[in-house]
């Protein structure tokens, strides 16, 4: 939302009144904390305290390294839900101190520290580190305000407020060369700044301002994160109504944001967890490659055979094979039936599929809404299990479903009806969910069966619980580390259901790119597991792209090849070119690499889930903070601490990438590269620029290692990469248990009684 026009100008139609000046400073009834009573004018006189507005201000020590700011206007209004479950693991106790100078009052935090300036008729409240004055960002004048639209004539029209819109609104400083990431899974530019963003979720694909995932939370480069505590419509001028400032708004009474202090982004990340949840596990099954039978093709139980045995005679593993949308009868999403004219008998089929070893797990396609064309629909509406109108009406409407309703999940009787249908797939054999959809929630003229909810509030806060309750169930099901969901919507906490993927991207090398920025900014908003649709969801991909595609998706975390109207097993690309350089050869390769990696990828993913950061999609500036060229890659990511991925967007295979300093050995050559610098590559569809990190102890399957799930430390290869004193790997097993870690001590690498069968150790750098 823009309140201005330009610099010197209130925008149109809009009133604007900042807080001018910290009048009074008094402790928050917490004790851990100050409050302040900030006019919007400054007072000079006892008569200027009459007839005007103030903002209070709340400053509270969260936890170590975390300050929470609340602005509130009138503090009478009501405080309506849903609200973010915070500190879900419990909240850490926090040293608190309050200090008040000739120059101001401090409050800190642990290592953060927030200080309000003592100068008479100023504010400015900087925040930094507690053991140094360089601010991380300000608060200064005219930095903290609310606003009207339109603009009233008279204080008396505020009588009534009905037609009234009132903001609150605060600007943190940008300093310069600052820049700004996260914000959920967002595909234009990686660094915000100089973007409006709106957090609000919308089902929009890959190629827009919009996104699936609005996470209120962003990452700077200069050492710190904020996180707005609101599932609200938040809007946000990220040096763009003001270049040198953050503006965050909502439509309200009052605005909460934490600041969040790191000496690393791996710091700040592992803070944010704290407030909002670690990401939940995942099985060491679902890193294998996931098969689809695309959205709107043609299949039955003979296609879906057909592809199974296709992949199996070209000897490309397939962990999970995915049912979407026409599994059901058509009209009737998504009323848990399978469509008995195609699939006349689903779990003998499932049973059969897993006993002839052609796939190991079964995943359908579901979402929260049900078409009133379902023989279900009357029995949900009747019992109350739909969303409503005002007027007590369901809400229905034609987008997706005719007739569609959706699912009211504030209803408990209806999340008992949704997950009794889960229970009847998980009968049948199904072992995983995609959560797709949850984004068009409708926030005006409805009714939630909890009447306490803010509808506007719901809008997004919507996508947590609909996957909260699915992941339960799995859960219950199958073991608190066994669910595994598909998700698209996700707010702030939904990092504790994985997997999420990203959505409707078409097939082409932008869209391949718009992908890879959305899940560098997911990851850097809390999220550690993130897929794609490997070939792109629209469209008939060009072979280059789908091989070029396999390569990058098979090097996330979670790897599915799924469309919309075209299929993706790879015979289908190419006419089934037979050669090495063909789909089919291409996807057997990368995923027998991915397979070999899983010792790795396994072990990192532990660690990711205990600080709450990303395995794949990792961006470069998690690794190297202090390296600034690090804070502009959007082409290339870490795969967990030890490799560099850049894949390739050209036909001709060319590909430009960076490295940062230090030795870096090229996986499949060996050759070893110097970085700082950037370098230019040519590749065949079977390699890209895969590099290994200095001082790393690579563990790895077997050479020809085809499974996901195996002994990780049976017959491995361990790699020395330039390993120098201290340099450690740890090992676990399939279940994600440490079962021991490798280290390198006095030049040796110690820790291998461990390590059974023909494990070997190899030196490829030093």
């Amino acid at each position: 939302m823009r309140f201005r026009d330009g610099q010197w100008l209130v925008a149109e139609g809009v009133r604007i009144e900042y807080a001018e000046e910290v009048y009074r400073i008094t402790p928050t009834p917490s004790g851990k904390g100050i409050s302040l009573l900030c006019p919007t004018r400054k007072i000079m006189t006892r008569g200027d305290t009459l007839n005007l507005g103030t903002l209070s201000i709340d400053i509270e020590a969260a936890i170590d390294g975390v300050i929470s700011v609340e602005t509130t206007h009138w503090q009478g209004a009501v405080r309506r839900g849903p609200d973010f479950d915070l500190f879900p693991a419990g909240r850490p106790e926090v040293n608190a101190k309050i200090t008040t100078t000739e120059n101001g009052t401090t409050l800190s935090a642990g290592s953060l520290s927030a200080t309000v300036s003592g100068k008479p008729h100023e504010f400015d409240i900087s925040f930094h580190p507690t053991d140094s004055r360089k601010p991380l960002t300000t608060l200064l004048n005219r930095s903290v305000g609310l606003a009207y639209t339109p603009a009233p004539s008279t204080p008396m029209q505020l009588a009534d407020v009905r037609n009234f819109k009132h903001y609150i609104f605060t600007q943190t400083t940008l300093s310069v060369g600052e820049s700004v990431h996260g914000l959920g899974e967002r595909f234009g530019p990686f660094n915000k700044v100089g973007q409006k963003v709106d957090l609000w979720n919308a089902d929009g694909g890959t190629s827009s301002d919009q996104a699936y995932k609005n996470i209120s939370f962003w990452m700077s480069s200069r050492g710190y994160g904020v996180f707005i505590d609101t599932p609200e419509r938040v809007e946000l001028e990220i040096g763009s109504e003001r270049c040198c400032r953050v503006q965050t708004s909502v439509e309200g009474q009052r605005l909460r944001w934490y600041i969040i202090y790191g000496l690393s982004p791996r710091e700040i990340l592992r803070r944010y967890s704290i407030l909002t949840g670690v990401p939940g596990s995942v099985p060491s099954w679902s890193f294998g490659l996931w098969l689809s039978t695309s959205f709107t093709t043609s299949y039955d139980e003979k296609t879906v055979n057909s592809f199974l045995a296709g992949m199996q005679a070209r000897d490309i593993p397939v962990e999970v094979f995915h049912f979407d949308c026409f599994w059901l009868k058509a009209f009737q999403w998504c009323d848990f039936e399978f469509d008995q004219d195609m699939f006349p008998d689903p779990k003998g089929q499932i049973t059969r599929l897993k006993a002839d070893g052609v796939v190991k797990k079964v995943c359908v396609w579901t979402n929260p809404y049900l078409g009133q064309a379902s023989p279900v629909f009357a029995e949900a509406a009747a019992k109350g299990y739909l969303l409503k109108r005002k007027n007590g009406d369901i809400f229905q409407w034609d987008l997706w479903q005719t007739g569609m309703g959706i699912v009211d999940f504030t209803n408990p009787d209806a999340c008992a009806w949704f997950v009794s249908c889960l229970e009847r797939l998980f009968d049948t054999g199904v072992d995983s969910i995609k959560t797709d959809f949850g984004e068009r929630i409708p926030s005006e003229d409805v009714q939630w069966f909890d009447s306490s909810v803010d509808p506007k509030r719901m809008h997004n806060y919507y996508a947590f619980i609909y996957n909260k309750l699915v992941y339960e169930a799995l859960q219950k099901r199958y073991g608190a580390n066994e669910a595994v969901l598909f998700a698209r919507s996700a707010t702030a906490g939904t990092q504790r259901f994985p997997l999420t993927w990203g959505g409707d991207c078409e097939s082409t090398p932008e869209a391949m790119a718009e992908s890879l920025r959305g899940g560098l900014s997911l990851g850097l908003s809390g999220f550690a597991f993130w897929s794609v649709d490997i070939g792109g969801f629209e469209g008939y991909p060009p072979p280059w792209i789908y091989k070029r595609w396999v390569a990058f998706g098979l090097l996330c975390s979670h790897s599915r090849l799924h469309g919309s109207n075209s299929y993706r097993v790879p015979w289908t690309v190419d006419d089934d070119d037979q050669s090495e350089e063909g789909c089919s050869a291409t996807l057997r390769k990368w995923t027998h690499l991915k397979a070999r990696l899983m010792p790795y990828l396994f072990s990192q993913a532990q660690d990711c889930v205990k600080n709450g950061i990303p395995l794949s999609l990792r961006a470069m500036c998690i690794e190297f903070p202090e390296d600034p060229t690090a804070w502009t890659l959007d082409r290339q990511f870490m795969l967990g601490d030890s490799l560099l991925v850049a894949p390739v967007f050209e036909e001709d295979g060319t590909v430009q990438f960076y490295l940062p300093n230090g030795k870096w050995t090229n996986f499949f050559t060996g050759e070893v590269k110097s970085g700082p610098g950037w370098f230019t590559e040519t590749h065949s569809f079977g390699s890209l620029p895969l590099y290994v990190r200095q001082n790393t102890l690579l563990v790895l399957g077997k050479e020809g290692e085809k499974r996901t799930v195996y002994d990780y430390t049976t017959d491995v290869e361990v790699r020395s990469y330039f390993a120098s004193e201290g340099a450690a790997a740890v090992l676990v097993d399939s279940e994600g248990k440490r079962v021991g870690i490798l280290e390198v001590k006095d030049g040796q690498v110690v820790g291998k009684d461990v390590l059974k069968g023909n494990s070997v150790i190899t030196v490829v750098s030093e």
